[in-house]
């Protein structure tokens, strides 16, 4: 196996500190690779699946660690200021000699515009119409992301929770937002919820489940859709019906009903019996919290959003912003908690427009200068709660949506291993947002947005050129 070969970085671009070469997979982020393995042994370290925890977390609860690909960025950006002078960035004249050509491929249709700054200065060095309003597609989630991590913070976690009524006759499974609950944390759940019912010597129990936690519509504008659930606050590996954890899929058209007749059944596995089908209805406002289980750490969920392109949870990031802003846990709700967020960045926002987390949703629109000054902030040694936006973009040629581009022989193929971006597409939108390493070891930032693009066969290769463009 190659050894990953790794550069000396300034502070202030330090996190591309990830990888320079085929190694770089290794660092890809929580949900590919090895890091698959490092993240179950956390997990399973922390007890984190289904244990009962019937408090909140407070003061006395362990922080969540850092995500596993986090480590070598963290340990980079402690490293002073001072030590590391910044090199010059590349000419802005040269950058646009190699780019303008690019830009101009007809694979990327009529509409495109360019966005190209130094992650240490947030200077702009290439731009083509970069505060233009553009449907983005899913490198929305750079900006659903960054707005989730700056208002819960990267140790946030999400609880499943199963309380009481006051007698303890009924008890109600109350989602808090989590669609990465899987059976393996709900089975758990169930066996702690029945240890404490046995505890009270109760046996039989009527069985509600509460999704008040978000509001408005579940359905997706888009409707049915194998690429996302109802956007529901209770569901079980986001809908799924057929075992698979990524990309799109069969889905239920009940999700948080399915969870709760799963959840009972898993009860009556464990002496507890249940009266009829479990009903949807409010938890009692004075209910006893039985067990709980929690995700994985904020820092997680938005590398797997990420790296996957995951639309479900990031329609929960979304959702989990809006509740701490105070705002509606709905489509609208979210997308102005969102907006707030993003304010407090100061980034630009002219134009903005966020009908969904996900992206799916062409009413979206961001600018390419949004995104590069997003991935610039999260490059800032001051805001280290961002990082996860960067730990989660896929590597060129080995993890996520780009695991399939950038490989050997293909368009932009120089930019295996150095290219971290975030993918879009959708009918006629294709653009890519992220991060590259240049030859002097500089962080840049990028985002290229097409529109009416013929196809993806077409628009893709051409994105792929642009950013491997910046590397030569």
């Amino acid at each position: 196996m190659l050894e990953p070969k790794l550069v000396q970085l300034t502070a202030g671009s330090a996190v591309l500190g990830l990888v320079l070469a085929t190694g770089a997979v290794t660092l890809a982020g929580p949900w590919d690779s090895g890091q698959r393995t490092a993240e179950r042994a956390r997990a399973a370290a922390q007890a984190r699946t289904g244990g009962a925890d019937h408090h909140a977390p407070g003061p006395q609860r362990p922080a969540p660690a850092p995500a596993p690909s986090a480590p070598g960025v963290l340990t980079a950006l402690a490293v002073p200021r001072a030590e590391a002078a910044p090199k010059p960035a590349a000419p802005p004249a040269s950058l646009a000699a190699a780019l303008g050509p690019l830009l101009a491929d007809p694979g990327l249709g009529p509409l495109r515009t360019a966005s190209v700054v130094d992650a240490t200065t947030g200077g702009q060095l290439y731009g083509s119409g970069a505060t233009t309003p553009m449907t983005p597609a899913s490198t929305i989630k750079i900006a659903t992301s960054a707005a989730a991590l700056t208002a819960l913070g990267p140790d946030h976690r999400i609880p499943t929770t199963a309380v009481a009524g006051p007698d303890a006759g009924r008890i109600t499974l109350v989602g808090g937002g989590d669609p990465t609950l899987d059976r393996a944390r709900l089975t758990a759940l169930a066996a702690d919820t029945a240890r404490a019912l046995r505890s009270r010597g109760v046996t039989a129990v009527t069985l509600t489940y509460d999704t008040s936690r978000y509001t408005g519509p579940e359905r997706h504008p888009i409707g049915v859709n194998d690429n996302i659930a109802p956007v529901t606050a209770l569901m079980t590996d986001e809908g799924r019906l057929n075992g698979s954890t990524a990309g799109p899929a069969p889905r239920s058209t009940d999700p948080a009903g399915d969870t709760a007749r799963a959840f009972a059944a898993l009860l009556g596995g464990h002496g507890v019996t249940t009266a009829g089908p479990p009903a949807r209805a409010r938890a009692p406002k004075k209910a006893v919290p039985l067990a709980k289980t929690w995700s994985e750490p904020l820092s997680a969920l938005v590398e797997r959003a990420l790296t996957h392109s995951d639309n479900d949870l990031a329609e929960a990031l979304a959702r989990q912003t809006a509740i701490a802003s105070g705002l509606p846990a709905s489509f609208d709700g979210a997308g102005r908690a969102v907006a707030q967020r993003l304010r407090e960045l100061r980034v630009p926002l002219g134009g903005a427009r966020f009908a969904d987390g996900s992206g799916l949703d062409r009413r979206d629109r961001l600018s390419a200068a949004l995104l590069t000054a997003l991935l610039a902030r999260a490059a800032d040694p001051a805001r280290p709660h961002l990082r996860p936006v960067l730990t989660g973009l896929p590597v060129g040629g080995f993890s996520g949506t780009l695991a399939d581009r950038y490989t050997a022989g293909s368009p932009g193929a120089a930019g295996a291993g150095l290219v971290r971006a975030k993918t879009g597409t959708l009918t006629g939108v294709n653009t890519l947002a992220g991060t590259v390493v240049t030859a002097d070891g500089r962080l840049l930032a990028f985002a290229f947005l097409a529109g009416r693009t013929p196809s993806a066969a077409t628009a893709q290769p051409a994105l792929d050129r642009l950013a491997s463009a910046l590397v030569p």
